[in-house]
């Protein structure tokens, strides 16, 4: 059997146990609002890899919060609240209040709603614990994200002693952590997650194999994981609305693509996809959404100071990336981006310089407004075994040691002191 956990409104559990008073309240946790990032000022802004692997993204937090309610954070210098919610208390849910609505749609639903500004260093820390107490009862252990773990309960419980040893594994992680969970048991980790959905919140359901047909019949495909919303619109095209109707659909599965039938073997419960204990990240980027602007150096601005952000962050994971995304999100729904590839060692000058460039390629529509910015980077020399080039090579091993030297400086006083003149 295999296992799925998830902390049940994770991130609002944890700011509970720093502060009881949250308790059987409706609380909102807002995400990062783009003013700070770009602001000129010091932010006084630190990064956390704790807990850092493919299922996390290495986060940037301001200083704590001080105050049961952080609602000021996110009112902008003209008086308007900004930000959207990354998570909400069921208490806050009954008014209708969903992840990823704005902090003014849930203050028009539940005036009373406290929001809170994300503590992403508790939340890594709350998790690594979770983690460590899991690893001692599960003998194979996956952590698929911040919040949820999968494990492997194959020659270790029998099937029959599941449903008791769930349900005593979510009590004792609420007695030992104080943290409330909702476990899915079934016979592959995609149902297993289905079933936890259908647990929640703080709740257990197990899904033996012979159950697997009928509790799949009604689920609506569009809540399967790894169906996104353009892999649900083409199924829909085919006429099919539940994951029932996929099961009876094989022979259109059978004879496309071996994602497609994969997808299939996923959505009947009889995938093999095994528990991975350890996930090699290949990626990492940053994005920012923000009020629309016409000023194309304000964009090359808000451009480096990502390109700092996440110059840091790969210097903390101790990797070299060969490929690098520009991409641009205007006004009225248009887009662009450009890509490239160098091997080359890897220096904060040298990767807001090829940013820069790449924002230059990418930049399609001046006339538009520019609503959004992302960067990443892949294909780290470490997982691709690429050569690095020779011929820019003492160069750039000096601006290599540069950049060490001014991560250590801002890993000690924040990421914002040390900035580029073109920055403020």
């Amino acid at each position: 059997m295999k296992i799925h956990i998830d902390l049940d409104c994770f991130f609002v559990s944890a700011e509970r146990i720093l502060d009881p008073y949250l308790r059987n309240k409706p609380v909102g946790i807002g995400g990062r609002s783009d003013q700070h990032i770009f602001s000129k000022k010091n932010t006084q802004q630190t990064m956390s890899l704790a807990n850092n692997g493919a299922f996390v993204m290495s986060f940037f937090q301001d200083s704590p919060s001080s105050g049961k309610n952080d609602l000021d954070k996110f009112i902008d210098p003209d008086g308007r609240v900004r930000g959207m919610l990354t998570t909400s208390s069921y208490e806050a849910r009954a008014f209708g209040i969903k992840t990823g609505c704005t902090i003014n749609e849930a203050l028009k639903k539940c005036p009373n709603i406290i929001i809170k500004k994300p503590n992403m260093k508790l939340y890594q820390h709350l998790s690594h614990q979770l983690h460590n107490f899991l690893r001692l009862r599960i003998p194979l252990l996956e952590q698929g994200s911040i919040d949820e773990f999968y494990g492997d309960l194959s020659g270790w419980i029998e099937d029959k002693d599941v449903p008791s040893f769930i349900q005593n594994l979510r009590d004792e992680v609420l007695e030992k952590l104080d943290l409330p969970i909702s476990v899915g048991a079934a016979p592959s980790k995609y149902t297993a997650k289905l079933a936890t959905n259908k647990a929640k919140p703080f709740g257990c359901k197990t899904i033996f194999k012979e159950e697997v047909d009928a509790f799949i019949h009604n689920i609506p495909l569009d809540d399967f994981p790894g169906i996104g919303r353009k892999t649900a619109t083409k199924l829909h095209g085919y006429g099919l609305q539940t994951l029932g109707d996929i099961q009876k659909a094989k022979e259109l599965f059978l004879h496309q693509t071996k994602s497609t039938w994969d997808l299939y073997l996923r959505v009947c419960g009889i995938d093999k996809t095994p528990i991975e204990k350890e996930h090699i990240r290949k990626s990492i980027g940053i994005s920012r959404t923000f009020d629309g602007i016409r000023d194309r150096q304000e964009a090359l601005r808000r451009l480096t100071i990502l390109s700092r952000h996440l110059s840091f962050a790969i210097m903390r994971m101790d990797v070299i990336p060969t490929t690098f995304h520009v991409g641009i999100s205007y006004e009225l729904g248009a887009k662009s981006k450009a890509n490239t590839s160098q091997n080359r060692l890897f220096s904060e000058k040298l990767f807001k310089d090829l940013c820069q460039d790449l924002f230059l390629q990418a930049e399609t529509s001046p006339s538009l407004r520019i609503i959004r910015i992302s960067i990443s980077t892949s294909a780290f020399t470490t997982h691709s075994h690429r050569a690095l080039s020779l011929l820019d090579y003492e160069e750039d091993k000096k601006q290599y040691q540069l950049t060490q030297k001014t991560k250590k400086l801002r890993e000690k006083y924040g990421l914002d002191t040390l900035r580029w003149g073109s920055e403020i």
